[in-house]
């Protein structure tokens, strides 16, 4: 479930590292289905009996709802000959959730969302995605 109905303390006990991992998940599950990001975080929280965060919820919404202008800053800052269809599903909603948050979330310092992106690769793929994913994410903080 949604963590709307959630003591408003212990909302704010989840570490904006989980945060961010939680948004990235829900970002992941939505390559594989047309399920908006609502119904997903609802599934996830019946699924795996965790609690999502309102602010996670809201990230992943923001990432796919402006999936267009995301996936332009990625086109224009892969090497040549690469194309989005070639980047692991992983890395495309690490690098999403990263590119969102850089774009439309001036709270977060963009050092601090592209090292936590490259964390979060670091623990979900491979060594060479993570070298990727900062590489990516390097050259479109340079564009901003």
């Amino acid at each position: 479930m949604c963590q709307n109905n959630i003591d408003p303390e212990k909302k704010n006990q989840v570490s904006r590292y989980k945060i961010r991992e939680q948004a990235f998940f829900l970002c992941f599950e939505s390559l594989f289905s047309d399920t908006d990001i609502d119904e997903l975080a609802d599934n996830a929280g019946d699924a795996r009996d965790e609690i999502l965060s309102d602010i996670a919820v809201e990230r992943a919404r923001g990432t796919m709802t402006n999936t267009e202008v995301i996936d332009e800053k990625i086109s224009e800052n892969l090497k040549e000959g690469w194309k989005i269809s070639r980047i692991s599903k992983v890395s495309l909603a690490l690098l999403r959730l990263a590119i969102y948050e850089m774009l439309y979330e001036e709270e977060i310092p963009v050092s601090v969302s592209i090292n936590e992106a490259v964390e979060l690769s670091k623990k979900y793929t491979a060594e060479d995605d993570a070298a990727f994913v900062n590489g990516v994410l390097g050259a479109v903080a340079k564009t901003l």
